[in-house]
């Protein structure tokens, strides 16, 4: 009869074991998919704000000497993505292509300038930085105008804050759920041994002393969840490589590792955490409250 009801125990504990492996799984798997999306939204963000160019038309009189020195000069600003020079005779033929016509041969002579896109590194695409590097380019006295796309600075920079702010909303909801899940997951697992807790803690067992094994335990099982759940997040990724190879998943190194230690230190931080305050729940019950 003992061998029985032992071996019975030994599968409600081996069930509760997969349970939690199995929630822990599913949630760093979801967690994962989150990170994912908010890594390379990013990434995408910065690539569209990095293809936008602020000009600067210079001055006739400008010496091809004082003009190579400044483009010079601009490529090593902190600000500078790339800088693309294009002569005043280049722009005119651009020009006659996009309108279907040579205007210069009614106009007599090119009413355009030489000018330098510079292309700026995500960080000073913000109405407000890139107001400053218009004050600063004016007052340059090789500059004679300087040129951007102010509407649309604008709006990019309010669409990216709106769509950042909803889903890190959607992000810190999907975590809770996440922590809410792991810790009932654990807390069920602890709770069947809920007895021996006690009995350890009245033949003088301390309570780091009870605690340890079942945190080892939990971070073991926590270990095993997030290598599921890796598995899984490498299944979505090659399959969205596949499907959108514009995106570069394999190929970003980067973010992938952000993306397996961020789940391993989620999975580690959410099995401690939950399973020292569920340990901590049993040891400060009393003897006749273990049966509710």
């Amino acid at each position: 009869m003992s061998s029985k009801f032992d071996s019975y125990q030994k599968r409600r504990l081996q069930s509760s074991y997969f349970s939690v492996v199995i929630s822990i799984a599913l949630v760093l798997f979801m967690v994962g998919i989150l990170g994912l999306i908010l890594l390379k939204s990013t990434l995408v963000a910065n690539r569209v704000k990095e293809k936008v160019a602020i000009t600067l038309f210079l001055k006739d009189d400008v010496s091809t000497k004082d003009r190579n020195n400044f483009k010079d000069a601009l490529q090593k600003e902190v600000f500078t993505k790339r800088i693309i020079y294009t002569s005043k005779e280049r722009a005119a033929k651009i020009y006659s292509k996009e309108i279907g016509e040579d205007f210069l041969s009614f106009l007599g002579k090119n009413p355009l300038k030489n000018g330098i896109d510079i292309y700026l590194k995500a960080a000073f695409v913000t109405p407000e930085k890139m107001q400053e590097l218009e004050t600063r380019f004016l007052k340059n006295a090789l500059i004679a105008d300087v040129s951007y796309d102010k509407p649309l600075i604008n709006l990019l920079t309010k669409n990216i804050k709106r769509v950042s702010f909803w889903f890190l909303i959607v992000c810190g909801f999907f975590g809770l759920v996440a922590i809410i899940l792991i810790n009932s997951s654990i807390r069920l697992s602890i709770y069947s041994k809920r007895f021996n807790i006690k009995t350890m803690q009245m033949v003088g067992a301390t309570k780091g002393f009870i605690r340890k094994p079942f945190i080892w335990q939990s971070i073991k099982l926590g270990a095993i969840g997030a290598f599921l759940a890796l598995i899984g997040l490498a299944v979505v990724v090659y399959y969205i490589d596949k499907r959108a190879p514009s995106l570069a998943l394999l190929k970003d190194y980067i973010t992938l590792g952000y993306l397996a230690a961020s789940v391993i230190i989620v999975s580690f931080i959410i099995t401690w955490i939950s399973t020292f305050f569920a340990t901590q729940r049993f040891l400060n019950l009393k003897t006749d409250e273990l049966y509710y």
